[in-house]
């Protein structure tokens, strides 16, 4: 069985953590299989937006500590090993801003430690109602380091900090509050709201949508003056698509547009 499936549904790819006995943890086989799917989707045209699911009870529970612990066994107490495999999560992290296609986390059960870091580390997030959000290593000695770095870009400092020093949970109505994801819905109504939200974003112009995404990620790191100059030569790279003068002149014609993206 594998550990992550695909099913592609018209131009959305659905991709799901498919590790229920062990909460879908981030495991070795797990990361390699989500670096390899984000690898092929970052050329696939005919894929506009990406949805990220977990099979079973929960989303995504971290990494997976029973590896972890196996990889102490090393001569060097597992320092190599431990390197390693933050060095490959934190690559996989960084991929899903870096995909052309948006990723929404479809998210229920619990997401902790690194499982949260999936979510913050998506673009858009629903998720079920009663689902729970922690980054709570520290309640086993285990600062969740490299999780902070995608929680705090998605969530105010002091309310990162104090999830993550006392590894207390959070529900999916407060995330909200907080942004750590966007909507909140009964558990029955999960599917519908990702697949609208999925839908959505899918029926706009792929092209657009790209150079969008790429410039958030790009612009929010900058200064504002620099900021505003990058962003006026994205629009003028977006002005300049034959796509976007059609998308305008169907707007001023008052009928649909003929993409063809």
């Amino acid at each position: 069985m594998p550990v992550l499936e695909r099913k592609d549904v018209g131009r959305v790819a659905h991709l799901t953590l498919n590790a229920p006995d062990s909460l879908n943890a981030l495991s070795e086989a797990m990361l390699a299989a989500l670096q390899a799917q984000f690898d092929a989707l970052m050329n696939d045209r005919s894929i506009k937006v990406v949805v990220l699911g977990g099979a079973g009870k929960a989303f995504c529970a971290g990494h997976d500590l029973k590896e972890m612990t196996r990889g102490r066994q090393a001569e060097d107490g597992g320092a190599a090993y431990f390197a390693d495999l933050f060095a490959r999560c934190a690559t996989m992290m960084q991929t899903i801003p870096q995909l052309p296609q948006p990723v929404i986390a479809r998210v229920h059960g619990i997401a902790t430690a690194a499982g949260c870091q999936l979510v913050a580390s998506c673009d858009m997030a629903v998720a079920a109602g009663d689902t729970r959000f922690g980054v709570n290593g520290v309640n086993i000695g285990l600062f969740c380091s490299t999780p902070m770095v995608a929680l705090s870009r998605n969530i105010a400092r002091k309310q990162a900090f104090e999830m993550l020093s006392t590894g207390h949970f959070i529900d999916a109505p407060r995330a909200v509050e907080l942004g750590l994801i966007n909507r909140a819905v009964p558990f029955e109504a999960l599917d519908t709201a990702v697949d609208d939200l999925a839908e959505t974003v899918a029926a706009k112009l792929g092209s657009a949508v790209t150079i969008g995404k790429r410039a958030f990620y790009e612009q929010v790191q900058m200064p504002l003056d620099l900021a505003y100059a990058y962003t006026g030569q994205v629009m003028v790279e977006n002005m300049l698509n034959r796509d976007t003068e059609e998308g305008i002149a169907a707007f001023i014609e008052k009928r649909s547009p003929n993409w063809s993206d």
